[in-house]
């Protein structure tokens, strides 16, 4: 591996020679420039990973040696250290407003330099060949940000929707993504959600930009796998830094915790659908019923216009609604005949046991409020808690009503099937009272639409 290639340019011959011997004994090879039109020169001719540059010289000073660089497309994305030893604010402030990546006074050198130009040429490391793909349907906007992370160290490719970034990072993975929400063809919240889902994509950090601070999307893309969240307007410096937090090795390691999470997960949820196939496999009368409510409760879902992350976690909620029945003794479970008080108590118990079980798993947080509710009534009278009305979380409303259709149209032990007339005229009847009016609604209508029972 080739030793990092600095450039010192300073007029003070004692300056040079100073920074030279410390640099190395550190296995930096090091340039050396007499003045700014000599260090001009080398730069265009010659590749360096850092500039050092005083700010006094014959011929060009520092600024606008610096600024000569940072204007040159071949070496833009060269970091500039200015070693002065004026100490004054503004001329610090001039430093950094012509692009140097540090200032530091000459008085401060011998603790700050090294420190400083081992961390810059780390990041430069870090950042050399990284691609970023850019994706907004603002020419303006991919301007911007593209001449920002090109003047950082980055290669950028830019594309205008999600449609086009997907094709594009489907062929040529880059190693972060940056988009804007809000896109034609294919918005970024469906494009994040694709990226998460491709095998060769899911472990590049996703970073969304979006004029709006929405809480509701911000909660629902870092929950699909988006690393970080931009709201616009942001400076450049900001954008980079970001990047830069995203690609160093501590979030590679982040990155890799993350994906062995996903795997487990994958796993737990095997482990999951196992128990429910295990539980309906004790009775043939419900087997089957955990996916008709899943896939009945999404198209009331849709009904209601709510948004795929509330579809997809109500499907997986529907799907472990009675999951605290595998607790349920069999002579009580499958009795076939009408159950005592005392055996509809124990019943009654499968929400709160199913609750129970999935309480610590940290992923699962978000759908035990309507696993544990999903026997609730609106006029109060339902189990556990005996919640009324809108106190019942809408999921659990949505699937009670999928729950009951299912339920009063399937041969059980104690009852034959409802006709799905007869079924359709109960939800109606108990709609007012025990059912939520608002999910019954949007029940019959997917009924209506489908002219017949759908599963």
């Amino acid at each position: 591996m080739l030793n990092p290639q600095v450039l010192v340019v300073d007029d003070s011959k004692t300056i040079r020679t100073v920074i030279s011997s410390e640099l190395k004994k550190h296995s930096i090879d090091v340039t050396e420039a007499v003045n700014g039109i000599q260090g001009l020169d080398y730069t265009r001719n010659h590749h360096y990973d850092l500039v050092i540059t005083d700010i006094t010289m014959p011929g060009i000073d520092g600024y606008q040696l610096c600024t000569e660089i940072k204007n040159n497309p071949d070496t833009q994305s060269t970091p500039v250290i200015i070693l002065s030893s004026n100490e004054r604010h503004e001329q610090i402030e001039k430093g950094f407003e012509v692009g140097a990546a540090a200032y530091i006074t000459k008085n401060k050198a011998r603790q700050d330099l090294l420190p400083y130009i081992k961390e810059i040429l780390d990041r430069a490391k870090l950042l050399r060949d990284k691609l970023v793909l850019v994706v907004d349907d603002s020419k303006y906007i991919l301007n911007v940000v593209e001449n920002g992370l090109t003047s950082a160290g980055f290669k950028v490719i830019t594309a205008s929707n999600g449609f086009e970034a997907f094709e594009i990072a489907s062929e040529i993975v880059p190693h972060l993504i940056l988009s804007d929400i809000n896109m034609p063809v294919m918005d970024g919240i469906k494009l994040c959600e694709k990226i998460q889902n491709h095998p060769s994509l899911s472990h590049v950090p996703f970073v969304i930009m979006s004029s709006g601070a929405d809480r509701r999307t911000m909660r629902e893309l870092l929950h699909k796998g988006a690393s970080a969240f931009l709201v616009k307007p942001f400076n450049i410096d900001q954008l980079v830094i970001t990047a830069e937090k995203l690609l160093s090795d501590h979030f590679q390691i982040v990155l890799q915790q993350r994906e062995i999470f996903k795997k487990e997960r994958t796993l737990l949820m095997g482990s999951i659908t196992s128990l429910i196939q295990a539980l309906e496999a004790r009775d043939s009368y419900t087997r089957g019923h955990s996916d008709t409510v899943s896939k009945l409760s999404v198209k009331i879902a849709e009904k209601l216009s709510l948004n795929g992350f509330d579809q997809e976690r109500i499907e997986f909620a529907a799907k472990l609604h009675d999951l605290g029945k595998i607790g349920i003794r069999d002579d009580i479970l499958l009795k076939n005949g009408p159950l005592s008080d005392d055996e509809f108590a124990k019943i009654k118990e499968h929400p709160v046991l199913g609750a129970d079980i999935l309480s610590p798993i940290p992923s699962m947080e978000d759908i035990i409020p309507a696993v544990l509710h999903h026997h609730e009534k609106i006029n109060g009278k339902g189990y556990p808690h005996g919640l009324v009305g809108n106190e019942i979380p809408l999921w659990a409303r949505i699937i009670s009503i999928a729950d009951v259709y299912d339920a009063l149209t399937t041969d059980r032990p104690y009852k034959k099937a409802f006709t799905h007339q007869d079924t359709m005229e109960f939800i109606e009847e108990k709609a007012a009272v025990e059912l939520c009016p608002e999910c019954a609604k949007a029940f019959q209508a997917v009924m209506l639409e489908n002219d017949s029972p759908l599963y």
